[in-house]
């Protein structure tokens, strides 16, 4: 049957109104049939006044009898009377011992009281001679169903949002139990654990919900293989890559220590170090990428990671000038001094790489409530504006405005950004005010 979920629901919400209007219902009338009755208490006082007066009515005391019903008058607030009947057949007739017997002027106090009339109906109590009637108008405090208003709203209202609300109740867990074990598994899915399933755990369950399951069990297997097999090349390439490269580089050595003045074998050398640097980048790359590993179990010092740096990349680039503003001490928890040291290094060098000779590089760290903020600042030609995002590609470069070559592998800044958000962190580039690239490094403050 297609559409298995929707019958299933369809079936479910028609059931469920007809039970709901059926309980309804029959809650309305059981209650209404309940409150329709004068209650005992007031029975018997009803029948205390007629007791009364019926004994005042034998002994023959009128003028007590007549304060008695004007007493309970005033007392009650209503109209009260003592009347004789005298039934008369007419035309041939004859009455019946069933009427004479049940004959009344008025309603008995047993009767059921209409909950919908306003006007109080008369009662009757007869006297024991059967044809002495004591009337009275029901007093109001008396009458039944004095919260039948309010009982009527909660039945036709507050009643029918309850079973409501139960009914939605049993469709939202029944739709969303299975999607959230679905997102609980894509959960763990991105978080590395490619073995997980979902179909399974549903059981017997047979539709659109656990179609998509079954989906994404397949997409799961096939991904999860996929990104396995990538690991497994990313391995073997990282040990083939490096073997030849060693092999390369000890070959070199030999050579020069033969000829130490080559400018050929020093050529070699460089190409050799700048191969080795992509490999050990591209292949860190590929693990942050793959892993999405949180590297936050180091506490370190800010100031002194960024004087580090800053003394190594005056060595190196030592016609640049450095300029570096940062407190006497900034204390990071939760982070990792190699991955955060890595990026800060790979941006100052880029920095450096298009900054002209004689230029300056100038590194601020601001101290806030709950975060740090590093900006880098070179001298370089710059970025077009709509390829900031793309700079943070891998091997994504653009041509020196200067001379119209490729600098580096683009992989350095791609690298950077995985780093620091293996931290915790965030980078983003944006143009300076007075030219050249700024790059900022937010790290959040642990509480």
């Amino acid at each position: 049957m297609k559409r298995r979920l929707f019958w299933k629901l369809c079936t479910t919400i028609t059931v469920g109104t007809i039970v709901l209007f059926w309980i309804i219902h029959h809650l309305i009338l059981q209650t209404e049939q309940h409150m329709s009755f004068i209650d005992q208490h007031y029975q018997q006082q009803l029948i205390d006044y007629a007791s009364h007066a019926e004994k005042l009515y034998l002994q023959g005391e009128e003028e007590k009898l007549a304060d008695w019903i004007n007493t309970i008058q005033q007392r009650e607030d209503t109209w009260v009377a003592l009347i004789r009947s005298k039934l008369t057949p007419l035309a041939g007739s004859e009455m019946d011992n069933y009427f004479i017997d049940n004959f009344a002027l008025g309603r008995d106090i047993s009767w059921k009281i209409h909950l919908y009339f306003a006007q109080n109906p008369i009662m009757d109590i007869t006297f024991s001679d059967g044809h002495t009637h004591f009337l009275i108008r029901l007093p109001q405090r008396m009458r039944p169903g004095g919260y039948w208003t309010y009982t009527s709203l909660l039945l036709q209202i507050a009643l029918p949002m309850l079973l409501l609300a139960i009914l939605s109740m049993v469709i939202y867990r029944h739709v969303m139990s299975p999607l959230r074990q679905l997102e609980k598994a894509t959960k763990q899915f991105s978080d590395g654990n490619y073995q997980v399933r979902v179909r399974d755990d549903l059981g017997k369950r047979n539709d659109e919900i656990a179609s998509l399951a079954s989906t994404f069990d397949s997409m799961a297997e096939r991904i999860g293989t996929q990104i396995q097999t990538q690991r497994h090349l990313t391995s073997d390439l990282s040990h083939e890559l490096r073997t030849p490269l060693t092999r390369v580089e000890l070959a070199l050595s030999i050579a020069e220590q033969s000829n130490p003045n080559d400018e050929s074998l020093q050529r070699i050398r460089h190409e050799c170090l700048q191969m080795r640097e992509l490999v050990e980048d591209a292949l860190t790359l590929a693990w942050l990428e793959n892993e999405r590993p949180a590297l936050r179990n180091e506490t370190l010092d800010l100031t002194d990671l960024i004087d580090s740096i800053v003394e190594n990349a005056r060595f190196e680039f030592p016609r640049h000038l450095i300029s570096v503003q940062t407190p006497e001490t900034a204390c990071l928890q939760q982070s990792s001094d190699r991955a955060l040291g890595h990026a800060i290094e790979n941006i100052l060098r880029n920095a450096l790489s298009y900054t002209p000779a004689e230029g300056e590089v100038n590194l601020t760290l601001k101290q806030h409530t709950d975060h740090y903020d590093l900006q880098i600042d070179d001298q370089g030609p710059g970025v077009p504006e709509d390829q900031l995002q793309n700079i943070f590609k891998p091997f994504f470069r653009l041509n020196s405005v200067e001379s119209g070559k490729h600098k580096g592998f683009g992989v350095g800044l791609a690298l950077a950004r995985r780093q620091v958000e293996s931290t915790g962190g965030k980078l983003w580039a944006q143009l300076h005010e007075k030219g050249g690239l700024r790059m900022i490094i937010h790290l959040p403050i642990p509480v």
